[in-house]
């Protein structure tokens, strides 16, 4: 069940912005509502981007969208012994992908229909603009290493614009799990949030991930911003939210090479800059699974 209407999808606009700009990190829950099965003879499709899909991370099993069959989807999948699995996510994949296709991947909801019981959906990153905001604040922070030259320059208009970006997207997101009940009404769906990049404690690692010592606090907590908007989108949705923020704390892509889940804009591990490798999407996995074994519920 959706709330809302156009009058509500505004107050959602409007709230997020508030909550956004007033840098709040948790949000509340809504009432559970009765479970639906995930396991033998489950129909489960994955929705998302590059976090879902894996890109680099051995074995890639289709090159248009850099999928990888060691991504949390496929993991998940595995670990419920679902009898039917569709991963149609994609790099590189925004909001729009959703209705549209991406090189020889169709729009990815048409993987959705009325016999899906599962859908995992990870999305909003590349509508937020993940990596023009990595290349953009790399190279100011390769000239001021120790100010905060990134954060400067997206509040350089008097207001903070990747906030704004944020509350954008998130009536775009909302739009894709509308269309996600829409097609498959009895589904268990689960919005899946971004794992952490940078420091939880905000501090850096310049030059090994080349952004200025101030900004890396402000980047973190821009990535925060997402995955609560994230959860505030899920909520208003009546759609279970999961964190893998919290359990990749600590494996961030400042650490070494044999503790981090992320690797930095250098791999060392085969995956993406800034991207989770083979033991970050193992840990989202966990955090899937975790979800799905607590029962249908909600936050």
């Amino acid at each position: 069940m959706v709330r809302g209407g156009e009058t509500g999808r505004r107050r959602l606009r409007g709230g997020l912005a508030a909550v956004l700009g007033g840098c709040a990190l948790v949000a509340g829950s809504v009432a559970p509502a009765a479970a639906h099965p995930a396991g033998h003879g489950t129909e489960y499709v994955a929705l998302g981007d590059s976090y879902t899909s894996g890109p680099l991370i051995p074995d890639q099993v289709d090159a248009n969208c850099a999928r990888s069959n060691r991504n949390y989807p496929s993991l998940v999948a595995a670990g419920r012994q679902v009898g039917t699995f569709k991963d149609v996510s994609c790099s590189g994949a925004t909001t729009a992908e959703m209705w549209r296709a991406q090189g020889t991947n169709g729009p990815q909801l048409d993987a959705v229909n009325r016999g899906t019981d599962l859908v995992t959906v990870q999305i909003g990153g590349n509508d937020v603009g993940f990596g023009s905001i990595i290349a953009t604040c790399a190279r100011l922070g390769a000239a001021d290493p120790t100010g905060n030259p990134c954060q400067r320059s997206y509040r350089a208009a008097g207001y903070d614009e990747l906030t704004a970006t944020i509350a954008l997207a998130a009536p775009k997101v909302d739009r894709v799990l509308r269309a996600v009940h829409a097609r498959a009404p009895h589904a268990r769906v689960l919005l899946v949030g971004y794992p952490d990049l940078l420091p939880d404690d905000g501090s850096g690692c310049f030059p090994a991930v080349p952004f200025a010592r101030g900004d890396f606090p402000y980047l973190r907590d821009t990535g925060k911003r997402v995955n609560l908007m994230l959860r505030l989108v899920a909520a208003w949705n009546r759609v279970e939210y999961v964190d893998t923020y919290g359990p990749t704390v600590g494996h961030d892509m400042c650490k070494a090479p044999a503790e981090r889940w992320i690797e930095p804009l250098q791999p060392a591990s085969p995956a993406a800059p800034a991207h989770p490798n083979a033991a970050g999407e193992a840990a989202m996995a966990r955090a899937v699974l975790a979800k799905l074994d607590r029962g249908h519920g909600r936050g």
